[in-house]
């Protein structure tokens, strides 16, 4: 008889389907991990571990007693991803990778695929909203252009941008009163998923919109369906002695 072996299940949190995820993690053996990018993340309503691990030995060193991986991070956080996948495959620790559904292609999108591709196709002159984070700022850079970034937390001034403060949900009639406001007129986002509405009210003001693709997949198990991740995650880990 082949016995399943249950305990802790990493979580590798930091997306709202990550907090949807761990909410119904109730009485498991579950531990989250944030890596820090926020100043004040929202609380998970599990343990939660803040901060990187530290490279791939700190990783390793953090697998002692895990039992699966759900990697629930950012769809574009591939470089976490590829170690996760790669370390999980050495040491035979199931991994699933929860990542949410691609937005459905439109036509009238410009597709790239990376930050530089895109930054390379905007004129001179443009009024652009960068929806990536701030993370990617650097190749739309010294081109002529009036760069808008939005960006979770407040941080100090940086010439030639324009930080946009905020976090979603947003709804369309807000981004559409933004976009308007600021007189963008080429919107860079990533392929992520989930909220439309800055695509939404790009698409009703006539704004040219520019979409970074995806990475390549990193390899592993993905699911984008919540309830399969949840099923996953009640398979490997064990119930809680006071539950």
């Amino acid at each position: 008889m082949c016995w399943r072996v249950t305990g802790k299940v990493l979580i590798l949190a930091g997306t709202r389907e990550a907090r949807l995820l761990c909410a119904s993690c109730g009485g498991l053996d579950v531990l989250a991990s944030l890596a820090g990018a926020t100043e004040a993340p929202r609380d998970l309503h599990v343990p939660t571990r803040v901060g990187g691990f530290g490279g791939a030995s700190g990783f390793v060193a953090a697998l002692d007693g895990v039992s699966a991986v759900l990697d629930a991070t950012h769809p574009y956080a591939a470089a976490i991803t590829r170690r996760t996948v790669r370390i999980c495959g050495q040491r035979d620790i199931p991994y699933l990778r929860l990542a949410r559904a691609p937005f459905a292609p439109d036509w009238t999108w410009t597709r790239h695929a990376d930050a530089g591709a895109a930054a390379d196709a905007l004129p001179s002159g443009a009024a652009v909203f960068l929806a990536t984070g701030p993370g990617t700022v650097e190749p739309f850079l010294d081109r002529g252009l009036t760069l808008h970034c939005r960006r979770i937390d407040p941080a100090p001034a940086r010439e030639g941008v324009n930080w946009i403060v905020g976090a979603p949900p947003f709804t369309d009639s807000e981004e559409r009163a933004l976009l308007a406001l600021l007189g963008v007129t080429h919107l860079v986002a990533k392929d992520s998923g989930g909220d439309r509405a800055k695509l939404n009210a790009a698409g009703d003001l006539g704004i040219a919109v520019h979409i970074i693709d995806r990475p390549a997949h990193a390899g592993g198990e993905e699911t984008h369906d919540i309830d399969q991740a949840l099923a996953f995650v009640r398979t490997h880990a064990r119930k809680l002695a006071d539950h």
